[in-house]
């Protein structure tokens, strides 16, 4: 994948990325991609975040808080990565 493929996916919301470390370089967590790329099921979620003023700092934290409750948890990547988009995303609309 090459750097310009990446940050079209950022512009487009496929993926949200955050800036870390030092030299404040921007990261997208690895949970996010699948073989192919970027797991097609968050988009969405990324969608519904953004509308309820999350930035991306927070809609990754978000996305990495425990939730003992979601199914295919402990959390919200870990449960949309078993499966449970639907869940995830009506909890994110909750955020509201």
């Amino acid at each position: 994948m090459r750097l310009s493929d990446v940050r079209r996916m950022l512009d487009e919301r496929q993926l949200v990325a955050v800036r870390r470390g030092e030299r404040k370089v921007l990261s997208v967590p690895v949970d996010f991609l699948g073989e192919d790329g970027p797991l097609p099921e968050l988009a969405g979620t990324f969608t519904v975040l953004s509308d309820n003023a999350f930035d991306d700092e927070e809609i990754v934290e978000w996305m990495f808080a425990h939730d003992e409750t979601l199914p295919g948890g402990p959390t919200p990547i870990a449960a949309i990565r078993a499966g449970f988009k639907t869940e995830v995303r009506r909890r994110a609309m909750e955020e509201a």
